[in-house]
């Protein structure tokens, strides 16, 4: 009887949190370029990312990292938190496009005037309680 069970309908997550995400391997966005410099990561963090992580951008294009060229379709709830002053922020939003275009249900949450990791900040930066509470 256990055989006949369909156990992934036992192990699908009810919603995903995608704080600041890695969506893909283009790092030439309006968001890479506007902020370039930001702090605490900026384009030359990015790039030691993919060279010291990915082992460089060949494998980025692998659809566990680069999640726009995914099949995203069957995914629940997704809420995406992303920072104003971020490399990412174009990712974030270009996420939340295709998980739309998949059919799937999208919060996209985008907080002015914070930096990536401000997520983890409550102490200091009331956006990241307000983001915690997503």
């Amino acid at each position: 009887m256990l055989a006949r069970v369909d156990w992934s309908l036992f192990f699908q997550p009810l919603a995903v949190l995608s704080v600041y995400p890695v969506a893909g391997n283009d790092m030439e966005t309006a968001s890479y370029s506007e902020n370039a410099e930001a702090l605490p990561l900026g384009k030359a963090d990015m790039k030691w990312f993919v060279e010291n992580v990915l082992n460089g951008m060949e494998n980025a294009e692998d659809t566990r990292i680069s999640l726009l060229a995914a099949n995203l379709s069957d995914l629940p709830l997704v809420t995406i938190v992303a920072a104003e002053i971020d490399p990412l922020t174009s990712q974030g939003e270009a996420l939340a496009a295709a998980l739309t275009e998949a059919g799937v249900d999208v919060e996209h949450r985008l907080f002015d005037g914070v930096t990536h990791e401000f997520f983890g900040m409550a102490a200091g930066v009331p956006q990241a309680t307000s983001a915690a509470g997503a």
